[in-house]
């Protein structure tokens, strides 16, 4: 039978801030590289793990306020830092599992996005990292 989850409350921390408050969207990525290891005499192309390219995209509000978007993430552009990602706010368990990504990049951080009539909203990605998930 299938399942999903509902996202109801998800907890999402950027460098140890809980910014969940300003998030609208999290997609998190876990890619590993396919290297081609097709030899004379094979019959069809034949593929081994590589490196892992994991990834965290974030679409959050804009808000310029004491430690919330900006604040938090004006220093952090161009340097290594650690992202989390939990379905819900209850306690970490096997169907509540936190993903990290250690040593993620943020390459990017766009300061305005704004149109009429609309709250400013940013998309930003980390790039990279050490992919976990831990259940306790």
């Amino acid at each position: 039978m299938a399942t999903s989850t509902y996202l109801s409350n998800p907890v999402v921390t950027i460098n140890a801030v809980d910014l969940t408050d300003q998030v609208t969207s999290a997609v998190l990525t876990q890619v590993i590289e396919a290297l081609e290891s097709t030899a004379f005499g094979s019959s069809s192309r034949v593929y081994t793990a590589g490196l892992s390219n994991n990834s965290l995209t974030v679409t959050l509000y804009n808000s310029y306020a004491t430690s919330e978007t900006y604040a938090t993430l004006k220093a952090l552009v161009g340097t290594q830092l650690n992202v989390t990602v939990k379905p819900t706010s209850a306690a970490t368990s096997a169907t509540n599992p936190i993903h990290t990504l250690t040593g993620t990049y943020l390459e990017t951080l766009p300061l305005v996005n704004g149109q009429l009539g609309a709250l400013d909203q940013i998309d930003i990605t980390f790039t990279g990292g050490v992919y976990s998930v831990a259940i306790v």
